[in-house]
């Protein structure tokens, strides 16, 4: 059984750290939790332990689930009772990024000097965003921070595992495809070049694939340097583009547009739309602070362009459903679940609801997408494998049927 060393505080507030056997994390959270204790952190040691933040880990930047451990560490310290100025301070020394861990000293710092929580926060925008801080600091206007924080790390969780789910799924697919991008690259570029001059001293007429293998692989090999150049400033040009407001507008509106793509892209920024304003809702932020918040946490500027106009008539009194509905932006579940919670007073269950559904259905999409994607890659790389070796094939029988 492993080993597992944990970091906790009992009931008077005490930070107590120690060690125990067990099959998995889960199981030292149990032990803790049956003894009374409020567990801050469970790991193996050697896995993920560092004695002493070295070069490279005092340059890396800060995480998204480093930010979420801290939330987490910080509603289980105030759930345990401490002060907030006593739990950042444990929350200090347990933190291991050099980085984050200065910006947790100016915070504390900053809270003992009588700055609010959510004041402080927000002196460090690059770790904090406008939704933590604003949650926040709608938790301190209603003496309800702890709960809040717990909402928030709820909200963190969720983005979280749809963005894992996603990377894990193109893991496989995209592994494949280097992979295989580079067996081509290597045959054409290295192993055929050398082919070609046997075929050549040999004198033989070629067959018609071999010579348009050998046209790709010759135009490959004696101009790479073009090829990578046109690669390298198509990409930089594309990059500058996509950069200006009516580039990244014109590219966020195509995107969606897009066939197959278009639609799970939609569904993950609505998910993203709904879950980001109804936890703020729920949080006691003001709708109209909410929507101008939402509209700089979705990554498609059509869709923050369509928030713009939910705030505008939201601003007019005319609620949220009739200019989602207009905007043509959002699918009609999304409308009519907006509908419903306007109706009845519970929008923001509504929406919540709604993340919830649209995450399932991201969940379910990319799963398709892998299941046909995988095939069709392993045939379209089979295939240009395939013909590669025929092409050999046929340059070698020719050469067989030449008299010496």
């Amino acid at each position: 059984m492993p080993t597992f060393k944990y970091t906790a505080t009992d009931q008077k507030a005490q930070v107590i750290r120690g060690a125990m056997e067990a099959n998995d994390e889960r199981a030292v959270i149990g032990w803790l939790q049956s003894r009374g204790y409020y567990p801050l952190r469970v790991e193996r040691p050697g896995v993920q332990e560092v004695k002493r933040p070295g070069l490279l880990s005092s340059l890396r930047g800060i995480r998204s689930d480093e930010v979420l451990s801290f939330t987490q560490q910080l509603a289980t310290l105030l759930e345990a009772g401490l002060e907030l100025d006593r739990s950042l301070g444990i929350l200090v020394d347990l933190t291991r990024n050099p980085r984050l861990q200065k910006i947790l000293r100016d915070v504390l710092r900053d809270v003992q000097g009588g700055v609010s929580f959510a004041d402080s926060l927000a002196r460090h925008p690059k770790v904090f965003s406008r939704l933590f801080v604003n949650m926040v600091k709608a938790g301190e206007a209603g003496s309800a921070l702890e709960p809040i924080l717990g909402r928030l790390v709820a909200f963190l969780e969720g983005i979280k595992e749809v963005k894992d789910f996603i990377i894990s799924a193109l893991i496989y697919p995209l592994l494949l495809t280097s992979v295989g991008g580079v067996a081509v690259i290597v045959l054409l570029t290295f192993v055929l070049p050398r082919f070609a001059k046997i075929l050549e001293s040999s004198g033989a007429a070629l067959p018609l694939p071999t010579q348009i293998l050998l046209t790709i692989s010759g135009f490959i090999s004696g101009y790479w340097w073009l090829l990578v150049g046109l690669v390298v400033v198509g990409l930089a040009a594309w990059q500058g583009y996509v950069q200006t407001e009516p580039g990244r507008r014109a590219w966020d509106a195509m995107k969606l547009r897009l066939p197959i793509l278009g639609p799970l892209i939609q569904e993950v920024e609505v998910s993203r739309f709904a879950r980001t304003l109804g936890t703020l809702l729920g949080s006691g932020v003001p709708i109209l602070r909410a929507l101008s918040i939402v509209k700089e946490v979705v990554g498609n500027r059509a869709i923050a362009e369509a928030i713009l106009s939910l705030y505008e008539g939201v601003k007019k009194g005319e609620g949220m459903a009739a200019p989602m509905k207009a905007s043509q932006t959002f699918p009609p579940l999304a409308v009519h679940m907006t509908v419903v919670g306007e109706e009845t007073g519970r929008l923001e269950e509504m929406l919540l609801k709604v993340a919830e559904a649209y995450e399932q259905r991201v969940r379910t999409a990319v799963k398709r997408l892998i299941a046909i994607f995988e095939p069709l890659m392993i045939l379209l790389l089979g295939g240009v494998v395939a013909f590669i070796v025929l092409a050999m094939l046929l340059a070698i029988f020719s050469i067989s049927e030449v008299p010496f």
